[in-house]
């Protein structure tokens, strides 16, 4: 039974995406949870299992960046595994021991766990049971009050309820739970009519989102690589600007710029071995600037040269814009900075806006850094850890939100990973508000050429539709590789980049009129479940007798 839910959960998900099966493929675990008692050899252990085989089907595409992501999936999914026979032993503890029906300990005790799963070892969010309704933009609509794990809640109370229909392992056919299931569906379709049916708002502005087909390759030399992302993504800027001279912003994925932002303190330094590679200075010489923690002049020049770099790029871009029209317009890149400061030297994966002159109009520094993407746990204090890895060195995180102003609306950036843990970009939104810098559209850049076309690109997008709809606010979406996209604030997604392919899309975003409650009040019905998964196991643990031990 386990794993034929386990099979149906997969199959929901894409890359087959059949949607419709989500709402009953938990049934298998729940006629687990709905029988008096559990035979078979260590049937927990087999449920872990069953956990190991789903969750690695569903993010193979773990595997695919470099051969030692292979440890990454073998850890990331031994970790996943736990979640399924703690759902069906905390759901089962709740139902026989402690009474709760089924139609409320079930997707309690699963929006809890996917609560948990979005926020601990830095969260991991994909796949979650509420992303299989994405193509229902009614159902989805209420994620405006409850957030993804609303949808992941109603669901499996659905599946719960058709669960109860099914006389199994002891336990009685029950007919009461349609009544409530029935009036709570009813409930959030009508609701999500009533939101898509509201006037939408003005049109925002003409952007072109410029998806490049680059595969990441860890072993490919980073100035061929270079040379790939300047032919490629020049090219297709160009034809943008040549088919359209109206544009008034431009943004490119993640990581794909034509040279990395340098920026340094007067009183910041190099290592040796750094100054040394760049044949600068004797090696003699370098370990005295080294031991003195001066920066060499040259820097300065490479800084110099960064800057010169983007304004040529943009003053060239400039020339073929004036021949169809003299406005200017915003060239938004994706990008890394090097701050050389005193004593160390810190590194972000950034977004940053280039205005007309090619001089910084804003720059925002990725807040949310992925483990072991980009970064090694203790890799700053124990840095040979980054000996056994691809990566040359750690990112630093970015500390604030920013917008960028187009056209009398703001733009708020955020990058890759970030999309998909609600919790994210919540904070950011919040910070914005704060300072009275409320965006009118999400602009995420990422480069999914990591994961070559598989359905990573799937599951990262349907992230996207969820945070439009949270959070009532377009998403515009720059992805090196696929899948670029246009997402207005209903989860409607207006245009569609090709997978693996290049394209330039488009688009002119309308801006939304509606508010978002989730915002404000943010996961209570998240957290509330979490924290009744955590009393529950408590309480399981140490408050019951050995006698009312449930196998």
């Amino acid at each position: 039974m386990g794993l034929l839910s386990a099979v149906l959960m997969w199959l929901a998900l894409p890359p087959l995406d059949l949607g419709l099966l989500g709402w009953i493929a938990p049934l298998g675990w729940l006629l687990l949870v709905r029988r008096t008692q559990l035979f078979g050899w260590r049937p927990y252990v087999v449920l872990y299992g069953v956990g190991w085989i789903y969750f690695g089907a569903t993010f193979y595409w773990i595997m695919l960046p470099h051969v030692l992501a292979i440890l990454g999936w073998i850890a990331l999914t031994t970790y996943l595994a736990c979640y399924l026979p703690l759902f069906v032993g905390i759901t089962r503890y709740a139902v026989h021991r402690l009474g709760v029906p089924l139609l409320l300990a079930a997707p309690i005790t699963w929006t809890g766990f996917e609560f948990f799963r979005g926020h601990l070892i830095t969260g991991f969010l994909m796949a979650a049971l509420g992303h299989t309704q994405h193509r229902w933009l009614e159902i989805i609509q209420f994620s405006d009050l409850l957030g993804a794990y609303g949808v992941s809640f109603l669901v499996m109370l659905v599946a719960a309820s058709l669960a109860s229909l099914i006389p199994y392992g002891g336990a009685r056919c029950s007919l009461w739970p349609l009544l409530p299931m029935a009036m709570i569906m009813l409930a959030a379709f009508f609701y999500g009519k009533y939101r898509l049916d509201s006037p939408v708002g003005s049109v925002g502005p003409r952007v072109a989102l410029i998806q490049g087909s680059i595969d990441t390759q860890f072993d490919r030399d980073p100035r061929e690589t270079q040379q790939l992302i300047d032919q490629e993504y020049l090219r297709l800027t160009q034809q943008a600007l040549h088919d359209s001279g109206d544009i008034e912003m431009i943004v490119w994925p993640e990581s794909m710029s034509i040279a990395p932002l340098v920026l340094a303190d007067e009183d910041g330094w190099l290592p040796a071995n750094m100054i040394a590679d760049w044949n600068i200075v004797d090696s003699q010489e370098a370990a005295l600037l080294e031991k003195t923690k001066r920066l060499p002049q040259v820097v300065y020049q490479l800084q110099a040269y960064s800057a010169d770099r983007f304004a040529q790029l943009v003053q060239g871009l400039n020339q073929i814009r004036r021949a169809t029209m003299d406005e200017p317009f915003l060239l938004v890149v994706g990008t890394e900075v090097e701050h050389y400061r005193p004593g160390e030297i810190d590194r972000y994966n950034s977004s940053i806006a280039l205005g007309k002159d090619g001089n910084v109009f804003g720059r925002y520094d990725k807040m949310h850094l992925v483990m072991f993407g980009e970064y090694i746990p203790l890799g700053r204090t124990i840095p040979m850890l980054y000996d056994w890895t691809p990566l040359s060195s750690g990112l630093t995180p970015g500390k604030h939100a920013v917008t960028y102003e187009v056209a009398g609306c703001r733009f708020a950036p955020n990058i890759c990973y970030e999309t998909v843990l609600p919790h994210v970009i919540r904070r950011q939104l919040i910070e914005l508000e704060s300072r009275e810098e409320s965006p009118d559209i999400l602009l995420s850049q990422t480069n999914d050429g990591w994961f070559w076309g598989s359905s990573a690109l799937d599951m990262h997008l349907i992230c996207g539709i969820f945070r439009a709809v949270e959070f009532r606010t377009p998403l515009l979406i720059a992805a090196n590789t696929g899948l670029s996209a246009s997402i207005d604030g209903r989860g409607d997604v207006k245009a569609l980049g090709p997978r693996r392919e290049s394209k330039v899309l488009l688009v002119e975003p309308y801006l939304e009129p509606l508010h978002s409650f989730y915002l404000k009040v943010g996961d209570i019905l998240g957290g509330s479940c979490a924290a009744f998964v955590a009393f529950v196991g408590m309480w399981a643990l140490f408050f019951r007798r050995k006698s009312d031990a449930i196998q």
